[in-house]
C-alpha cells in the first residue's frame, strides 16, 4: 500500500490500509487512520493526526511550520478528522503556543485545489471550501460554512455556520451563522435558506432565522437592541439561538 519511492519515517503511525503515492514523504510523529488515501508527492510533517477515510491528492502539504514570525519551533499540532477530502496544492498549517497550538480540522470537509489553512484555525465538519480560499490565522469556520472561490478571511474572523460566502469575498469581521455574504469587504445578502432547507431544517425555523436577520439588518436597531429582541426570538426558536450567541461572541464585530 505504500509505493517504493515514498519515504515514510520509522516513528509514523500509519493503520495497516493506508496508501501512500508515489514520492510522497511522511515524517516522524504522524498518526494516520484507516481507509486514509495519501496520493503522489504529498508532504505530511508531524506533529500531525489524520483520522479515517480521508483523501489528500498529489502537492498538499500537511502540516508545515506555521508561518508566523514568532514561531520558533515549538512542537505544535494540526488534527483532522475523518472523511475529508484535501484536493491539489492545500496547504494546512500546525498552531502556535501564542494560541492553543492546534490546528483543527473536522470531519466530512471539502478543501478544493489551493487552499490555505493558516495556524490555529479551526474548521467545523461539513464545510465546502472552494479554490485558492485563504484562512488567516487563528480563524473559526462553522459547521456547514460555504465559502466561494478564493475567499480572503482575515485574522481571528468567526464564520458561523451554514454561511454561505460569495466568491472572492475579502471577509474582515466575523459572520453570523445562517447570513450569506459576498463583497470587498463582504456584506450581508439575507441567509442561507436553500442551504438550510437542503439539510432538512423545518419551515418554521427557516422563518424563524429571517425574522431573525431583518431584525438585526433590517430594522434600523442598535446592536444591543437586536440582541435583546434576539434573546426573546430565541426562546420560542431554537434555531435564532445559534443566530443570536455567534452574534454575542463576535470578537472582531459583524459585517454590517
Amino acid at each position: 500500500m505504500i509505493h517504493p519511492t515514498a519515504i515514510v519515517d520509522a516513528t509514523a503511525r500509519l493503520a495497516d490500509d493506508v496508501e501512500v503515492g508515489p514520492y510522497s514523504i511522511i515524517g516522524p510523529n504522524v498518526e494516520i487512520g484507516e481507509g486514509t488515501v495519501v496520493g503522489p508527492h504529498v508532504v505530511i510533517k508531524g506533529p500531525v493526526s489524520i483520522g479515517r477515510n480521508n483523501r489528500i491528492y498529489q502537492f498538499a502539504t500537511v502540516g508545515e511550520d506555521c508561518q508566523d514570525k514568532k514561531y520558533a519551533g515549538e512542537p505544535t499540532r494540526l488534527e483532522i478528522g475523518d472523511h475529508n477530502i484535501i484536493r491539489e496544492s492545500c496547504t494546512l498549517h500546525r498552531g502556535t503556543v501564542q494560541d492553543e497550538g492546534v490546528t483543527r480540522i473536522g470531519s466530512h470537509n471539502l478543501l478544493m485545489v489551493n487552499v490555505h489553512v493558516a495556524h490555529d484555525c479551526a474548521v467545523g465538519n461539513h464545510c465546502v471550501i472552494a479554490n485558492d480560499t485563504n484562512l488567516a490565522g487563528h480563524v473559526t469556520v462553522g459547521d456547514w460554512a460555504v465559502l466561494g472561490g478564493s475567499t480572503q478571511v482575515h485574522q481571528f474572523c468567526q464564520i458561523g455556520a451554514h454561511v454561505m460566502c460569495g466568491a472572492a469575498s475579502v471577509v474582515l469581521q466575523d459572520i453570523p451563522a445562517y447570513v450569506t455574504c459576498m463583497g470587498y469587504p463582504a456584506k450581508p445578502h439575507g441567509i442561507n435558506s436553500e442551504g438550510l432547507r437542503r439539510r432538512g431544517y423545518p419551515a418554521e425555523d427557516i422563518k424563524a432565522v429571517k425574522e431573525a436577520y431583518k431584525t438585526l439588518y433590517r430594522r434600523g436597531l442598535s446592536l444591543d437592541e437586536a440582541l435583546q429582541q434576539l434573546h426573546r426570538l430565541g426562546e420560542d426558536h431554537d434555531s435564532v439561538v445559534l443566530f443570536h450567541d455567534t452574534i454575542k461572541a463576535a470578537k472582531r464585530g459583524i459585517i454590517r
